[in-house]
C-alpha cells in the first residue's frame, strides 16, 4: 500500500499526510494515570516504545471536558467556539427545549475527513458510540469513505456507512457497556488497514472502563494491555500513529463512597424560588457511565430576571465543591465556547465533585459501584503521543500548550515519518 500524499486544507489548517497510513486514536477517558499504571507493569510495551522513540507528552482538552465537545474539536481541528458543539446537551433558547447535540446538523464547520478522501486517502472512521457517528460521517460517505460504530456494527450498510458486512470483518457487535466496545473499534481499524480498505483512520473509543475502574484495577490494566496489542498491530502495518484522549477521569465521591454531588438547581430554587434551569452538558444516552453527573454545568436564570446575575454568581461561588463560576461572555472567551449555545452562567466543580440538578433528576442506582466522571478543569490534561520523533518546530509546540485537537496536525505534518 502506498497512499498518495496530497495536501488538503480544512478550517484554516493544511494537512500533508505522510505516504504511510495514518491512524489517529482518541482513547476516551484516558487520563495519563491509566497509561502510567499499565506501563509501570510492563503491560504496554508498544506505547512504552513510542514514548521513547517517538513523543509522549500532554495536551489540553477543550472545555467542557466531554465526549462530543472534544471529538468534534479533534475531527475539525478547531475549538468549540468555531465548530459550535459545546456539550453533549444544551438548552436551545430559540425553541425553549433541551436538545442533544449528537447530530452533524450542529456542526458549523466541516470535519477533515471529506477533504482527506478527496485528496486521495481511503478514510475510515470507527467510533464506539453511535451518537458520534453522524458527526464523523458528515460529508464523508458520499465521497466514498467509511464511518460506523461498534455499538451498531451489525446495522452498517453501504449506502449509509460506506461499508457492509462489518460483523464478517470484525466479529459480532459488542455490548456498549463493555471494554470490548472499545477494543472492537481498534480491531476494526487494524482489519480495515490490513485489507487495504483504509489508509487514513480515526478510531474513537468509549470510556465505560474508565468510569468503572481506577487505573490500577486488574480490569483496567488488562484493558490497556489489549489496547496496546492493537496499537502494535497498527505499527506493524506501517501506520504513523497519533494518540490522545477527549478528557481525563477522576473519582467524584466522598470518603464513604457516596457520590459527591452539588445539586445546583435545588440550591438555587431553595434560595430564590423556582425558575432556574441547570443544564448538564454531560447528559447523553449512556447513563450507566455517569448518571448524567459531571463537573460542568450551565445555568439559565429565571426569564423574569427577578434576581441579578451578580447575586447568583456570588451565591454559587460559595457552595462547597464549586471551584469556578463565570458569566457567559467570560466563559465563552476563556473556554472558547459558542456563546449562543450557553447559559447565563458556567459553573465548574472540583476534582472530587460533580454538579447535579435535583436529587429526583438523577438515578444514582446506575452508579452504585462508585462515581468516576469528568467535565471540569481537573480532566483537562490528556495524553499526547506520536509514533515518530517530532520535527523541531513541532517539538517546540509540544513543549508549550498543545491541544488535543492538534493531533491530526502533529500526526500528518509534525513527525519525521517519510
Amino acid at each position: 500500500m502506498n497512499p498518495t500524499a496530497h495536501s488538503f486544507t480544512v478550517n484554516g489548517r493544511t494537512y500533508t499526510p505522510p505516504a504511510q497510513p495514518v491512524a489517529v486514536l482518541c482513547l476516551d477517558g484516558s487520563a495519563d494515570a491509566y497509561l502510567d499504571a499499565a506501563m509501570a507493569r510492563g503491560l504496554m510495551p508498544h506505547a512504552q516504545r513510542l514514548a521513547i522513540q517517538g513523543w509522549r507528552g500532554s495536551a489540553r482538552a477543550a472545555m467542557p471536558t466531554f465526549t462530543n465537545v472534544n471529538n468534534s474539536s479533534i475531527v475539525t481541528g478547531v475549538p468549540p467556539s468555531v465548530h459550535g458543539i459545546g456539550g453533549n446537551f444544551f438548552y436551545d433558547t430559540s425553541i425553549g427545549q433541551e436538545v442533544m447535540m449528537n447530530s452533524s446538523s450542529f456542526l458549523r464547520v466541516p470535519t477533515l475527513f471529506p477533504a482527506a478522501q478527496s485528496a486521495g486517502r481511503k478514510v475510515a472512521v470507527v467510533t464506539a458510540k453511535e451518537k458520534l457517528r453522524d458527526i464523523f460521517a458528515s460529508g464523508l460517505i458520499s465521497k466514498g469513505g467509511i464511518a460506523f460504530s461498534s455499538e451498531k456494527a451489525r446495522d452498517a450498510a453501504l449506502a449509509t456507512h460506506g461499508i457492509e458486512g462489518v460483523e464478517a470483518l470484525s466479529g459480532p457487535t459488542p455490548a456498549i457497556y463493555s471494554g470490548d466496545a472499545s477494543l472492537y473499534v481498534l480491531r476494526a481499524g487494524v482489519q480495515l488497514l490490513q485489507a487495504g480498505r483504509a489508509d487514513f483512520l480515526y478510531l474513537s473509543t468509549t470510556d465505560f472502563m474508565q468510569h468503572k475502574y481506577v487505573p490500577d484495577a486488574p480490569e483496567a490494566l488488562a484493558f490497556y494491555a489489549s489496547i496496546d496489542a492493537e496499537v502494535g498491530q497498527l505499527l506493524s502495518l506501517g501506520a504513523v500513529v497519533g494518540i490522545t484522549a477527549d478528557h481525563g477521569m477522576n473519582s467524584k465521591q466522598r470518603a464513604d463512597g457516596t457520590p459527591n454531588v452539588v445539586y445546583l438547581e435545588s440550591e438555587l430554587n431553595a434560595h430564590w424560588g423556582e425558575g432556574f434551569r441547570v443544564i448538564l452538558p454531560i447528559t447523553d444516552p449512556y447513563v450507566v457511565h455517569h448518571g448524567a453527573l459531571g463537573s460542568f454545568a450551565q445555568v439559565h436564570l429565571p426569564t423574569d430576571r427577578s434576581v441579578s446575575l451578580t447575586e447568583v454568581l456570588d451565591f454559587v461561588a460559595t457552595l462547597p465543591g464549586i471551584t469556578e463560576v463565570l458569566p457567559r461572555d467570560q466563559a465563552a472567551r476563556r473556554m472558547e465556547l459558542p456563546a449562543d449555545r450557553m447559559g447565563d452562567l458556567v459553573v465548574c466543580s472540583g476534582r472530587d465533585a460533580v454538579i447535579g440538578r435535583t436529587p429526583a433528576y438523577h438515578d444514582l442506582k446506575a452508579i452504585e459501584g462508585g462515581l468516576r466522571s469528568h467535565g471540569g478543569r481537573y480532566e483537562e490534561l490528556v495524553p499526547f503521543i506520536l509514533s515518530h520523533p517530532l520535527r523541531p518546530e513541532y517539538a517546540a509546540r509540544a513543549l508549550g500548550d498543545p491541544r488535543n485537537f492538534d493531533i491530526f496536525d502533529f500526526t500528518c505534518n509534525g513527525t519525521t515519518a517519510l
